[in-house]
């Protein structure tokens, strides 16, 4: 019997027996050790992408799939608790989360906001959230207002939270979408050696080791696994299969995506944190608010 045909109090009490033994849905109720290291980014960031370096840094030997991805760099809202738990550690976790005080390593990945609501755009088609035919100009209002998760916030509340809070310490790592796609090799150095600090006694960062990491991290890689195991991935096999989830992968695409309306929409909303990161606008008028350090 499915547990919502349950009485209320039943439910109450298995839905009780699995927090207490870790059997939900981890989540932001995951438990958290001293030596986790969280991948973090706003939806459609990169963050996948990012998991397949790591992991492919992480088992030079054993290349990243979708089948095995989920035991090397788990993603926190797919897996229960108890299979968290057992993971080797240190831990690489994937999160979403807006700042969390209590996650001890933080890699986040930014990406600009523009390219982040096209992707956010094509990912709520294949989830069947909005049809093919819905106009792109109507979803952006409702994006800048994160209607569509509203537990992560907008882009601009989740990236400021974290590099309000943890910008200029060593145990945060700040990468751009933009700067791995143009200087793969030198992005994922700089990961390595946050991750050899962090405990990761298994990851090098020789060249030949980055640029094997690379390589089988490739968009045109990673799109043959989502076409051979997308079905039987737990983010994708809900979703429609005639839409794929890693989709051109470039940096700079909604210039051909979007409207002019919409530019600016994003622009308006979050003009300072985008020129804060180094994103160039398209519209004059926004308050310039850069400093040495990046953010002031």
């Amino acid at each position: 019997m499915k547990l919502r045909k349950l009485p209320a109090p039943v439910r109450a009490i298995i839905q009780a027996t699995r927090v207490l033994r870790g059997r939900q849905m981890a989540g932001r109720g995951a438990t958290i050790f001293d030596d986790d290291v969280y991948l973090v980014s706003y939806p459609r960031s990169g963050n996948t992408w990012t998991r397949f370096l790591v992991a492919n840094l992480l088992y030079a030997d054993d290349p990243a799939t979708f089948s095995n991805i989920e035991h090397r760099v788990a993603e926190i809202y797919f897996n229960p608790d108890h299979r968290l738990r057992r993971l080797p550690r240190p831990r690489i976790l994937k999160s979403h989360e807006a700042f969390h005080p209590n996650y001890p390593r933080v890699i986040y990945i930014v990406r600009d906001p523009r390219d982040v609501a096209v992707s956010f755009y094509h990912h709520n088609v294949k989830a069947r959230n909005i049809p093919d035919t819905y106009p792109i100009d109507e979803f952006i209002p409702r994006f800048l207002r994160a209607e569509f998760d509203p537990w992560w916030g907008t882009w601009g509340d989740n990236v400021m939270s974290w590099i309000s809070m943890r910008q200029g310490r060593s145990n945060f790592l700040l990468l751009r979408y933009e700067d791995i796609k143009s200087e793969p090799e030198l992005q994922l150095s700089k990961v390595a050696h946050f991750l050899q600090q962090s405990g990761c006694a298994n990851v090098s960062a020789s060249p030949e080791h980055l640029q094997r990491a690379i390589r089988l991290s490739s968009p045109e890689r990673m799109r043959e696994l989502e076409k051979t195991e997308g079905a039987r991935y737990a983010q994708l096999k809900q979703t429609r299969q005639d839409k794929p989830f890693v989709r051109s992968a470039k940096a700079g695409g909604w210039k051909d995506a979007l409207s002019p309306v919409s530019v600016k929409l994003i622009e308006e909303a979050w003009g300072r944190v985008m020129q804060q990161l180094g994103y160039t606008l398209t519209q004059v008028g926004h308050p310039q608010e850069v400093t040495a350090s990046g953010v002031s």
